[in-house]
């Protein structure tokens, strides 16, 4: 089970196998929540849930399609990046709510922007980068 005690990662890869164990545990409809500031690890841990699930396409940040989807593991990934948008009527415009409610697991990148929205069994993870690369792993 992934911990609710901060996780420190000290590389790319570490950050990768986290998410990787989080993929594994995922069910349908689970959402993720990512909060964390730019450059913070959010597509890196997302590229390690993505792993878990068992899902070998290359995952990328849909920064400018704002949705990603991945097929091919034991379920569906969404991957979602809210970084252009600046509100929830903006996130329910594009659709959101499909992905909440998604027949796979939904990782949202920027989470904070539609907090309102959120259920409240999302697993909401929080990362913050420091110096030397290290990645403190909230998750509440």
């Amino acid at each position: 089970m992934i911990t609710s005690q901060p996780v420190d990662t000290h590389s790319f890869e570490e950050t990768l196998r986290f998410g990787e164990r989080l993929g594994r545990e995922l069910q349908r409809g689970d959402v993720v929540a990512l909060f964390g500031d730019l450059g913070a690890g959010k597509t890196a841990l997302v590229k390690g849930i993505a792993r878990g699930l068992g899902i070998t396409q290359e995952v990328t940040s849909p920064t400018f399609t704002l949705v990603h989807e991945y097929t091919g593991g034991r379920l569906p990934l969404f991957h979602v990046d809210l970084y252009r948008l600046d509100s929830p009527e903006q996130a329910l415009a594009i659709g959101i709510e499909e992905y909440l409610n998604g027949p796979g697991a939904t990782a949202i990148e920027w989470s904070e922007k539609i907090e309102s929205l959120l259920p409240a069994t999302a697993i909401r993870i929080r990362i913050t980068a420091s110096d030397n690369n290290v990645r403190r792993i909230e998750v509440a």
